[in-house]
């Protein structure tokens, strides 16, 4: 429903009400989001990411503002918060709701994927709390600590990005810049053999996941033919019903979630570069 209500607010010329009341369908009484808001787990139970996920998709509507943000999320983001200033990605689920495997296995460690969108968007809208100090301590000690680990993840990236657009440390913001636009371009980051099944995928990028669209603050590192040639790639993709698929999910219903999100995905991508036929 989410990615429904989005593609009307995109291309229906719909209000942001209906994506609102679509996100917090997943809201739960302790402030977090839940309920299988991405596809891979049917937990109910609220995580930091899927509490991440709804942040960044009332942003993208233009549906928050500093109130909204202070009394629905804080709080539940302040309840997850490690010894070292950051959220974990995710927290293991209690219950027996099917999963894939990477969410009974992981380390409920602070993330820099969580933490640094969370203080990005705490910085746009021109929020200024006692947490948000540790927590940028923590950001930029993560990301001296990680480098290029995890710079091929076309999820990850973009929310680093959020940070370093609105963090009030320049300096240290266009040095991390200037370090992620090199690593990006290093050899072996994108997939330049077309003809891999999983090109686009998780571990497989290319220029318009970190370029998506032509204001994007890493556009300017990829050429114009190397632009274009994703987009002619990325449209012969569509499949015959319309959709562009993953390969992730544990079963058939788990996969067309997921390519529900890859295909609104890549219609505002090609929206964003006037691709999409009038």
């Amino acid at each position: 429903m989410i990615e429904r209500r989005l593609f009307q607010f995109h291309f229906g010329n719909d209000s942001p009400e209906g994506v609102f009341h679509a996100v917090y369908a997943y809201r739960n009484s302790d402030g977090g989001f839940g309920h299988g808001m991405e596809p891979d787990t049917a937990s109910p139970e609220s995580q930091p990411l899927f509490s991440i996920m709804a942040l960044e998709t009332l942003d993208e509507i233009g549906y928050l503002n500093s109130d909204l943000i202070q009394r629905d999320f804080i709080p539940y983001f302040q309840s997850v918060t490690t010894e070292k200033g950051g959220i974990p990605w995710m927290l293991r689920p209690k219950s027996d709701y099917p999963c894939a495997g990477h969410f009974k296995t992981v380390k409920e460690w602070a993330a820099l994927s969580t933490t640094a969108p969370l203080l990005g968007i705490l910085e746009k809208y021109k929020i200024d709390i006692p947490w948000m100090q540790k927590a940028e301590e923590f950001i930029w000690q993560e990301i001296e600590r990680i480098k290029e680990k995890h710079v091929f993840c076309h999820l990850c990236v973009p929310r680093r990005l959020k940070f370093l657009q609105y963090t009030k440390s320049r300096d240290k913001a266009e040095k991390a810049l200037s370090d992620l636009k090199e690593w990006i371009l290093a050899e072996g980051v994108l997939c330049k053999d077309k003809s891999d099944e999983g090109w686009g995928l998780y571990g497989k990028p290319h220029s318009l996941y970190y370029a998506h669209s032509p204001e994007s603050i890493l556009n300017p590192i990829f050429s114009y033919d190397t632009i274009n040639a994703d987009i002619k790639e990325l449209i012969s993709r569509q499949k015959n019903d319309g959709r562009w698929d993953t390969w992730y999910g544990l079963s058939e219903g788990m996969k067309l979630e997921w390519a529900g999100i890859q295909t609104l995905w890549t219609l505002k991508t090609l929206k964003n570069y006037d691709r999409i036929e009038k």
